[in-house]
Parts: C-alpha cells; structure tokens; sequence
C-alpha cells in the first residue's frame, strides 16, 4: 500500500512539473497509466502535453452547466487485458459518472478514495482480481445506482451501511469470497433494488427477516452456491410475483412457504437443499413420524403395514391380470385379422395428382397418393399397384389416411387433389405449398419427407398431441397425411408474411412501438402456453422472428412448433426452419449455418431441450423489436466455443457503458419519445432473458406478467 501511494505521488509531482497545460481532470488519468503494467505502450495517445484528456481512448467527457471546459465522466477501459491496480487518484474526478474496468487483470483492494467521484452512478469492476473488504466509503456518491464487483477475489461481510446507498438499483456481488450472516436491515432501505446477486460466494446464517422488503426487486433474486441455512423466510413470499428465486446449494431446512411469490416458483429454484421439502419439490416433509404428501407431489413408495410386503400376489389379482392378458391377445388378433383383408379388397387406381404437387412420370410417387373411396371423413386412401404410367403410384399398394384433428374442419382428400396448390418454399423443415380449397378457404401444407415408415405410431402420437396445442397465438394444426412414402400436415394459411419480414421493411407498413410491443406480449402469450398450459409443457425450440407468423391485422401466430420432432421421427434433416408452417410467400429462407437465436447452451448438441432455451431465444427477439437489429448484424465470430450471440453483447455494453437510448433503439421509433420508459423496461426484460445461465433467466410465464404490467 505504502510503494502505491509513493508512486502516484511521484507520479503527480512528475506532471505538475512538466504538463501544467493539462486539465485537473488529465492530471487524475494519467495514474492509471502510470498504474497499469506497460502503460505507455497501453495509453499511447494518453499525452502529458495535450490540453484535455478528452480524445483520449476510453475517455468521455460532457459539458457541465457552469464550467467552461469539458469534465470527463466515462471511463471504459473494459477488456483490455490490462494488468495492474487501481489508482486513488481517480476520486479526484468531480464529475466521473461511470467507471468500467471490468474483465482486466487489476489486483489489489478497491480503494476508498474512489468514492470521493461523488457523482459516480455505474461501477463495474467485475472479472478482475481485486482482494480486500467492501470499501466503507462505497455509498458516498449519493446518486449510485449499478455496482457490480462479481468474479473476483473480495471477501469479508456485509455491513449494514451498504443500506446507505439508497438509490443503488444493481448490487452484483457474485463469485467473490464474501462470507457471514447477511444482517438484518439493509434491504428495507434500499427501495430502488431490482438486481441482488450474492451467488457463488460463503455466506452463511439464516436469511433475514426483513429481505421481503425489496418491492422494485426484478428477475432473479440469485442466492445459489452459499452456505445459507435455517428455514425459508415467509417473508420471500412478499416479494413481487415476476421475481424467481434462485436458492440452489445452500442448505436451507424446513418445509418450503406455500404463499405468494413461493407459489411461482418451480422445482429447480430449490435444488441441492438436502433438509427442504414441500411443493414443487418431489420430497415430502415428515411431522410426527408419518408422511405428509405435499400437494402436487405423489409418494413414490406405498408404506406396507405389518408382513404384507413380504406376501405374494392375491389369488382374485392373479385371475383378473390372467383375463387382461387373454384379452389383450384377442385384440390383436382381431386387429391382424382385420387388416389382412383390408389389404387383400383394395383396388387399384390410376394416379392422377401428376405434377400438381411435385410428382412426375420419373417419380416413384405422387405428392398425395391415389384415392380409391372415401368411407369417412378419416378419407381412406389406395395406392396404385404400379401399371406403368403417370408418375408412378406410391409403395406398392400401401395406403395412407388424411386424418382430420379439428372435427369442425373436414374435407375430403380428392378435394385436397383438385385444389389450386403454389409453391410458397423449401427448408430444412419440407416444402410448402399453399392450397386453396372449394369453399376458398386456404391451407398450409406441409410436405416432411418420405421416411420414417416403421415408425408410424410414434408420429401420429406427436401430431396428435401437437394438435391438441391449441392457442390464438399459436398456428393451427387442422390435419394430417401419413403414408409409409408421404408424410403431410395441413395447418391454418396466415396471409400476411412473418415478422423478419416486417422489421426488414418487406411490408407495406412500418411497425411502430404499440405494435411492436402487441406483438411480444401476444407471443409471450403462445409461448407461455405451450410451456405452461400444453398437454406436455413442450418445448418449442426454434423461436425467432422467421417463425412468428403476422395476419392482416398484425396478429402473430408461432409456426414450426413441433416440427423438429416430427422430421426426427420422418428421417429429414432439421438442419433449419423457414416459418412455413402457414406462412405466406415471404418466409423463404436462406438455411441459416448458425442460429443466433439459440441459447449458448443450446449450441451444444449433446444437452436436452429446456423451456429456459425459448426463454433466451425470445429475449433475442425483443432486442430484434426494440434494435431493429438482427443477431448476426456484425460479423459471427469464428471460434468453435460457445460465444453470446453480437447483438446480446452489443446491447449489454450499451448498457454497460450508457450509451443513449437513441443510439441502440430502431430509429424508426425515435418519433415516439412517450414510449421512452415503455422501451427501457423491455430492455430489462430482454437481458434477464439472455442471461448466459439458463437458471438466471425467468420462466415463460414471468415474461409474460412483465410485458403485460407495460402499458395497457
């Protein structure tokens, strides 16, 4: 500490005497430069001799009212490798609002003299290897609101002055080795907080009462990874319902509180707390020696009284299982039976769809195989056995059936045949065609490939339940063809191009923000069913604006969902999707090589879909909304590790280095200045929803409650 101050003492004595043209402002910079290993060659356009340091590189400075020259209030020397420590002299900067060192190589504490800067509002110094206690000084600058120090090497406890800081919004305290109790008191003053992280660090002790408090709390209360004990404070409940915990690797105790926020939150949030129990978790709590089930949750092991465990199998049981099984073997015969002479009374028939939609006389097919009868509207349908002419006949004499999912849509295959078809495009997920019927009504339909014939009961489970997913916002799938060589699904047409092609410019209206801002909610809406309300709480897996669907009157509708599993089961290369599933012609696309709408985890191949994948994804889409912005707007990098996609970073340096809002939103929305706070808060919901750690971000139904307290 002593050969620090000696040197920026005889740093300052250095340029008093040879640089007394330079502002009070450069005289405090150029201790960095003197702090930081090989800063000459660093900071080499940081002069002695200049008049002002503000061109110097990662230097911003504004004009303050009453001063006649510039005053600088940025600092961002982010990233740059730099090695070194922090210089007291920087708390001699006046006005410095925001200071960004973070992801350097600076060692030492944090010095209090830093928090002289007294209008300092953004401190970032994450990502470094600074040591040492949390400066007592830290909330003096009475307007700070972001200070994130995670990632380094800090320890030491919490203090109950940190309750000084009362404007503090952010308080990033992650992967440090802080430890202790958190003591009581702090969060009932902080009533700006909407970002507390405290993860990764020692923490110990029961959480206090009072952390309830923290009203404008936002996203996710992160306290995984500590040594917390003791039982769950009821308190927690009080916090606003679109908060999720994180709670993981502590060991908490007790039966998890059932009111409020608690009530939100799902099994994950919970994890590797060996003494909790309660919903959601699949643990039951013990009271007075019996089980008590918690709602929600099944016991998975019956409890036997006395030697019944021990006793076989009742004589009335093993005559009904008997029965069952004599049954069950009489079904399937009927079944093989039944089929045997479907096969043998089918009839021949001349294959008329030739070149309608995709057959040929060089095809072994026709696009939908040859009708011999029609019993019922499930549109029983023949191949031709093969009689040389007109495009071939199918696989032999192997039929399929148009089976309709929604009851009130029912038409027949021939009617399907003789319909006007136009090509609307080809992608990894089968070509589309766009099929207007005898009444006039138009239809997607969907061709997915020709395998997959041996796995037919998989496939019509897949539809089936697909079909059951039924949502305003989500496409409607209103029937399906499987034969063993054609595989077809018939959804709803939607007439009005998707939303990639909006933002483009492809259309004849220019989004604005109230619409823009109907389309995420009304997506959120169809994203959260699926993952919430659907008869499996599926996962979509593929959210971008190319699958967001738009009618006349700029409703979105999800297309594609399902899909990648129904390609899996036909033997086609999912290799990327074009929003055709009831999209008009403007969904052809390009095969993307690298989607940058997915997750960073879910890039690598072997991990399993989670609902935490569309989370991220529809984060990306709302930047795309609020930017204007695609993902790949500047180059992809090319390195095989797992990167955030540009847009994701782009937006969080803006913010990082607080840039103006004019210059990161669409400028097509620049006119609307009312919806200035509109815009802000979806910013925040779309970087908690691109956090890098899938149990950061917020579940579906979240999102949705945040974008729906935006404006009504």
């Amino acid at each position: 500490m002593l050969i620090r101050h000696i040197n920026s003492l005889f740093t300052l004595t250095f340029v008093l005497n040879y640089a007394s043209a330079l502002t009070s402002d450069g005289l405090s910079l150029l201790s960095i430069k003197s702090a930081v290993d090989g800063g000459d060659t660093v900071f080499s356009d940081w002069n002695d001799n200049d008049d002002t340091p503000c061109n110097w590189t990662g230097v911003s400075c504004a004009n303050i009212s009453g001063i006649s020259d510039p005053r600088v209030v940025g600092i961002a020397l982010a990233g740059k490798n730099l090695t070194g420590y922090i210089p007291s002299e920087l708390g001699n900067l006046a006005y410095l609002r925001r200071l960004n060192l973070h992801d350097n190589n600076f060692h030492g504490s944090i010095p209090d003299q830093i928090f002289n800067a007294t209008s300092l509002h953004s401190l970032f110094l994450y990502g470094n290897n600074l040591s040492g206690d949390l400066p007592l000084s830290i909330c003096n600058p009475n307007r700070l609101q972001n200070v994130d120090l995670s990632h380094n090497s800090l320890s030491g406890t919490l203090q109950k002055y940190l309750g000084n800081c009362r404007q503090l919004q952010r308080l990033i305290l992650a992967g440090n080795n802080f430890s202790g109790e958190v003591p009581a008191g702090i969060f009932p003053a902080l009533a700006n907080l909407i970002q507390l992280d405290l993860s990764s660090n020692a923490f110990n002790g029961s959480l206090p009462y009072d952390i309830g408090q923290l009203k404008s709390l936002s996203g996710t209360l992160n306290l995984s990874f500590n040594h917390f004990t003791g039982k769950l404070p009821p308190s927690l409940g009080e916090l606003p319902l679109t908060v999720s915990f994180d709670l993981r690797h502590n060991n908490f105790s007790g039966e998890i509180p059932q009111t409020g926020s608690f009530a939100n939150q799902g099994p994950t949030a919970f994890l590797n707390n060996p003494l909790l129990c309660g919903f959601p978790l699949q643990k039951t709590c013990r009271d007075n020696g019996s089980t008590v089930v918690t709602p929600g949750t099944q016991s998975l092991t019956p409890r036997v009284n006395g030697d019944e465990s021990k006793k076989g199998l009742k004589p009335g049981l093993i005559i009904l299982i008997s029965v069952a099984d004599a049954v069950g073997v009489a079904l399937i015969g009927l079944v093989i039976v039944y089929l045997y002479w479907r096969r043998k009374d089918s009839n021949g028939c001349s294959c008329s769809c030739s070149r309608r939609f995709g057959g040929n006389s060089k095809s072994k097919f026709c696009w939908f195989p040859c009708v011999s009868r029609f019993p019922n509207t499930d549109s029983e349908v023949e191949s031709e056995k093969g009689d040389g002419g007109g495009g071939g006949g199918g696989s032999g004499g192997e039929g399929g059936k148009l089976i309709a999912i929604d009851k009130g849509f029912s038409f027949e295959l021939d009617e399907l045949l003789r319909a006007s078809a136009y090509v609307l495009g080809k992608s990894g997920l089968g070509i589309v065609y766009k099929v207007v019927l005898g009444n006039g009504i138009p239809v997607a339909v969907r061709r997915l490939g020709e395998g997959g014939e041996q796995r037919y009961k998989e496939f019509v489970a897949e539809v089936q339940a697909i079909g059951r997913v039924k949502h305003p916002n989500v496409v409607k799938l209103r029937a399906y063809y499987w034969a063993p060589d054609e595989k077809l699904l018939i959804s709803d047409f939607i007439s009005n191009g998707n939303l990639a092609s909006a933002l483009k410019g492809q259309t004849s209206t220019i989004l604005s923000w109230s619409t823009r801002l109907r389309i995420a909610k009304a997506t959120a809406r169809g994203l959260a069913y699926i993952h919430e309300c659907s008869p499996r709480k599926y996962v979509h897996g593929d959210i971008k604006p190319s699958n967001i669907l738009l009618d006349n009157e700029y409703q979105p509708y999800i297309s594609d969902f399902g899909l990648n599993r129904l390609i899996t089961i036909t033997g086609n290369n999912p290799s990327s999707s074009g929003g055709f599933m009831g999209g008009a012609l403007p969904y052809l696309t390009q095969t993307e090589k690298v989607n940058n709408y997915q997750a960073p985890e879910a890039r690598v191949s072997s991990n399993r879909h989670t609902q935490k994948w569309d989370v991220y994804s529809f984060g990306v889409v709302l930047l795309e909304l609020l930017t204007g912005r695609s993902p790949e707007f500047s180059p992809p990098t090319t390195s095989t590790s797992i990167e955030i996609p540009d847009l994701v970073k782009w937006v969080r340096k803006g913010f990082e280095d607080e840039t103006p809002l004019s210059d990161m939103v669409d400028p097509m929305l620049l006119q609307e200045v009312h919806a200035k706070k509109e815009v802000l808060s979806v910013f925040h919901l779309a970087l908690a929803c691109t956090e890098r750690d899938p149990d950061i971000r917020p579940r579906m139904k979240t999102v949705l409650e945040s974008l729906e307290k935006i404006r009504t």
